[in-house]
């Protein structure tokens, strides 16, 4: 008997030795056995489960996808009440998308920011924020800024005037009533515009944003053609407004591409905020004259 529990715990002595002298799971172990929850979090913009680094088993490894460092890519906030604000210095850039949101593509391209540390501006078409409200939140609530867009894609330059200022308010309230922030910027759809239009809407303490950049993503491109098109067009103008599209798939597979890009080339992402003009309506004006800024 005595005999028996001698080898029983020689034989635990031996299986404890074992297990202590493995070596522990390395870093690529561990991130293939999270890697389907990883993923399920990136396409759905990581608003769920493990959103903040603490909650993410990944927080305490370094260079895990929770606390991932791209470098400094993301510059300065500018707060602004009218175009004529927008002051860019050399290499600085600000990320625009028009006409979501939508599921899938819209949060797959916040998911992109987020990896990257950068904020962009989203011009939301009225319509789309009302039918995906979640996704809407979901920009306002990882610190994007938000524009209108009017509420159904109009072009405001073939519109009678006070139907394209209705086109325009009911766009804004529409996205206002469902991300519970007031529209502080606008962009006409297909960039077409009027004199009378631009100071309408400037009287209305909308900041009009215009484009320096279209990445021209609307063309049925590939991802890196697009990406090596947009930043050719960057480096030709050194700054500016980059005018992209959250609803193609295409546009939020190429921006890891030009984001990286856009690093690699010393390149900082500018965010806007909208601060509320306290000068009189008269007084308001944002005309192409005073923009600086090229539209396309």
């Amino acid at each position: 008997m005595v005999s028996r529990l001698v080898f029983v715990c020689v034989l635990a002595c031996l299986a404890l030795a074992g297990c202590a002298s493995r070596p522990p799971s390395d870093l690529q172990a561990v991130k293939t056995a999270y890697g389907p929850m990883v993923d399920k979090q990136s396409i759905l913009g990581r608003d769920q489960a493990g959103d903040r680094d603490g909650d993410s088993p990944f927080a305490a490894l370094p260079n895990a996808p929770g606390r991932r460092s791209f470098g400094a890519l993301a510059g300065r906030t500018l707060t602004v009440s009218s175009i004529s604000e927008i002051r860019l210095a050399d290499k600085e850039v600000i990320l625009t998308f028009d006409d979501g949101p939508i599921p899938g593509k819209t949060d797959m391209v916040l998911a992109t920011l987020r990896e990257f540390g950068v904020k962009a501006t989203f011009l939301m078409v009225g319509q789309m924020a009302a039918n995906y409200p979640a996704i809407a939140k979901r920009v306002v609530a990882q610190g994007h800024s938000i524009g209108g867009h009017t509420y159904n894609h109009a072009n405001l330059a073939n519109t009678a005037f006070s139907q394209a200022l209705t086109d325009i308010a009911n766009g804004n309230a529409a996205v206002a009533r469902v991300t519970g922030v007031p529209v502080g910027f606008f962009r006409f759809p297909y960039l077409a515009d009027t004199g009378a239009l631009r100071q309408a809407a400037a009287a209305r303490d909308l900041v009009i944003l215009d484009a320096d950049i279209d990445s021209k993503d609307y063309f049925k491109l590939s991802p890196e053609t697009l990406a090596t098109n947009t930043m050719a067009k960057v480096r030709a103008k050194r700054k500016g407004i980059i005018l992209m599209h959250d609803i193609h798939g295409r546009t939020a597979a190429m921006l890891p591409l030009l984001l990286s890009q856009l690093r690699a080339g010393g390149y900082k992402v500018v965010a806007l905020q909208h601060r509320r003009s306290r000068m009189p309506e008269a007084m308001v004006s944002a005309g192409a004259a005073e923009t600086g800024v090229r539209r396309l």
